[in-house]
This record gives structure tokens, C-alpha cells and sequence, in this order.
């Protein structure tokens, strides 16, 4: 594996832009040292949306800067990099304010473009240019050149308003998908985005891919893909999480303290809550070692107003109410794999991590099995408005709803 190319600071200006290198900011801390800035002279030197427009057409815009650091557990931008597809979200992140009143105008962006996109007005539709934060000083890295849309997200799904709350406060905000472009082995010439500002949006000297989507539009679109190598997950990849996600955590680890077999019964809730199309589990009888067992279903719908019969594929779930330092093992691993039959799936459910050990055994055997760590239960809890205030009622309700079901 090669490694990514470097362009250091004194080089940004002359720079083109190349999949996945790394531009590095400057040898001090404030804002002169800025890389992207530096890259694009007429950019801005803060914010996730950073529009450039064209010197003669002030209302076009020649291009837009994209900026994420792929951390916010709150407002988690990804990039697939199997499909190309890039998840983005908007810039109204806080209460006190409505869906297009933000200071940088992203969402007044967003629903822009996308609406030229389905209305077929593409020649507005200025290049999206996404990069990252790598967590060094205030260096980046460029993932590539995008456009809005993707030929297997439909038109209602590809921007959406969705409401959030926070300090008890409702608010919306937008998540958008873009899709970054597969460019070959063009580079992203700094000519073609000078003369876009130079030229109110020349594309003389913009790459293929580029052109084959402003003649033709979403089915013109040639995503990246990049066949995915898994890698383990560290033990703090698994159980990083904001501090309200670290209370909720300590809050369901308490509550388990003295009955950590009644995890199972969280367990099975909380897949129902990460993915509605898990369905009725059920859980069995204790087992010599202590714990207990899951078994439901993975239910496969053709399309949600069909008449056709679904798809039901069996899982059983393995549930371990572990400290933070205490990390899933073989052992504990081995007893799910073991138990897993022909046309099962297991999954398994802790608050804790899987030791490398463990984790290596699942990845290179190919074992089908589902892994939820602390991090996947703290964002849960987050998406479903569940605080650490909340944690201890919705685990009585839990147990007095299994409770109920055992006595019938």
C-alpha cells in the first residue's frame, strides 16, 4: 500500500488537488498557517461550507470547499467508500434558529443545488470539493471531487429536513447526499477552478467525469469505489463517545450491576431500535457459564406497500454488561460462533469492546456476526433523545415489559 502524497504548505498555492493527499498548514497555530485558505486564496478560512464565487458573476458560484473532521457523534458525516457516496449535514447544528437561517447560508446551499439537480438545471451546479480534517495541527486531507445526488438515492431521499432536539429544544437541520466522482487519473487541475472564477464557471479545463455529469445528470454520475479492507477497530474506536453518550453507558452498567443477565432483555431493545426490521426475539433459558440467549429475526421486505411475503432471516444475540476495561474475548466470542446454525446470523451486544484477539477472529474467518459496542449504543441512545437522566426508566420499563411476557 502506497502512502498518500504530501503537499506542504509553501506548495498549496501551485498545488493540484490528488485523491486522498494530505495538504499541510503552516508552521504556527493561528489562522495565517490555515490550509485551505492557502489552497484557495479566494476561500474562506472557517466554517464547513466555504463558497468561492465568480469575479464577474458575484451570485454564481465558481466552486464549494466542503469541510468535515468525520468526528461529531452528533452530526456524523461519512464517506462510503465502497459506493462513492458521501453523507454531509447542514450547518443549522444548534437550537435558537430555523432550517435556512444560518450564518453561512449551507442550507440555503443545499436545497439549491439538489433543486437544480431534479429540475435539470445543471449548468448552475458548481463542484463540490470534500475534504477532512486528519488531527494533525490544522493539516487536511482532499477526498475528492463530488456532486449532489446519486443515481441509487431517489430524489426524496437525497436531501432531508429532519428535527433534533437539544437542551430540550427542537430544531432541524438537512442530511445530504453527495456522491465523490471517480476522475481516473486526472488530477483536479487548480486551472480548471481558477478559470471558473476568472470565467463565470469555464469548464474548459474540468475533468471527464465533471463534464459527463453536467451533459447528463445523475446517470451520467461515475462514483469512487474502493473495495473496503477491513481493519480492527481499536478499543477506543469502540468506545468512543460524547460525555452524555459515557453517562448513558455508566448508567446501563449500573443498573446491570447485580443482574447482568438482564442485559439480554436492553440488548434486544436496543435492536430494535438501531434497525426497526429487527423482529420478535425472544429470549432463552440461562446457560451453565451465566448468560443468556437471543433468538429473532432479520425481516426483508420487498417494498413497504408489497404483497409479497418478506424475507425472514434468523439471528441470535449473544448480550455481555461489561466495565469499559473489560473487553469481549475468544472465549466469550467462540460460545456465540458455536451456536450460530446454517442460515443464522449472530450478533453480538456489549458495552464494552471486543479484544483485538477476538475481533481478528470474526474478520479473517468471515464469521457472520453483527458487533455492537459501546460507541454503537451511545449513538443509539442519542438518535432515540434517550439521556443518562432517561437510562434508568427505560430499563425498568424493559424489564417490567419481560417480566410480563415470562408470567404469561
Amino acid at each position: 500500500m502506497s502512502e498518500n502524497r504530501i503537499v506542504e504548505f509553501d506548495q498549496l498555492e501551485e498545488s493540484d488537488l490528488f485523491i486522498d493527499a494530505i495538504y499541510q498548514s503552516g508552521p504556527t497555530t493561528t489562522l495565517d498557517s490555515e490550509v485551505l485558505h492557502k489552497l484557495f486564496p479566494k476561500c474562506e478560512n472557517s466554517g464547513g461550507f466555504r463558497k468561492v464565487y465568480c469575479k464577474n458573476q458575484r451570485q454564481k458560484l465558481a466552486y464549494v470547499v466542503l469541510y468535515t473532521s468525520l468526528e461529531e457523534l452528533e452530526w456524523p458525516d461519512f464517506l462510503d467508500v465502497e459506493t462513492g457516496v458521501f453523507r454531509y449535514y447542514g450547518d443549522n447544528r444548534k437550537p435558537g434558529h430555523e432550517l435556512n437561517d444560518t450564518k453561512k447560508q449551507g442550507n440555503r446551499l443545499l436545497e439549491r443545488v439538489f433543486n437544480q439537480l431534479h429540475s435539470g438545471c445543471l449548468e448552475e451546479i458548481p463542484p463540490f470539493l470534500i475534504f477532512k480534517k486528519t488531527g494533525q495541527r490544522r493539516d487536511v486531507q482532499f477526498l475528492g471531487l463530488a456532486v449532489p445526488g446519486n443515481p441509487n438515492i431517489s430524489s426524496d431521499r437525497d436531501l432531508v429536513a429532519f428535527w433534533r432536539s437539544m437542551h430540550d429544544l427542537r430544531f432541524q437541520n438537512y442530511e445530504a447526499y453527495f456522491t465523490v466522482l471517480d476522475t481516473s487519473d486526472e488530477t483536479i487541475a487548480k486551472r480548471w477552478l481558477r478559470d471558473r472564477y476568472e470565467n463565470d464557471g469555464n469548464d474548459r479545463y474540468a475533468p471527464k467525469a465533471w463534464k459527463r455529469f453536467k451533459q447528463i445528470g445523475l446517470q451520467g454520475i461515475k462514483a469512487l469505489k474502493a473495495q473496503n479492507v477491513v481493519e480492527i477497530p481499536s478499543q477506543h474506536d469502540q468506545l468512543q463517545s460524547d460525555s452524555e453518550g459515557l453517562l448513558c453507558l455508566d448508567a446501563i452498567r449500573s443498573f446491570y450491576q447485580d443482574n447482568p443477565t438482564g442485559f439480554e432483555a436492553c440488548s434486544v431493545d436496543l435492536m430494535y431500535k438501531i434497525d426497526p426490521h429487527f423482529k420478535d426475539f425472544q429470549l432463552t433459558r440461562p446457560w451453565r457459564d451465566g448468560g443468556r440467549d437471543a433468538i429473532g429475526y432479520y425481516e426483508i421486505t420487498p417494498s413497504p406497500i408489497s404483497k409479497n411475503s418478506s424475507l425472514k432471516v434468523e439471528c441470535a444475540l449473544e448480550a455481555k454488561c461489561y466495565a469499559a476495561n473489560h473487553g469481549v474475548g475468544v472465549h466469550q466470542l467462540s460460545r456465540l460462533i458455536s451456536r450460530i446454525r446454517y442460515r443464522q446470523f449472530g450478533i453480538l451486544c456489549t458495552t464494552s469492546f471486543l479484544t483485538p484477539q477476538a475481533y481478528q477472529e470474526v474478520v479473517e474467518d468471515g464469521h457472520p456476526i453483527m458487533i455492537v459496542t459501546a460507541t454503537d449504543i451511545a449513538f443509539t441512545l442519542k438518535n432515540r433523545n434517550i439521556s443518562h437522566n432517561d437510562v434508568p426508566a427505560w430499563l425498568r420499563e424493559i424489564s417490567r415489559r419481560n417480566a410480563d411476557s415470562a408470567s404469561i
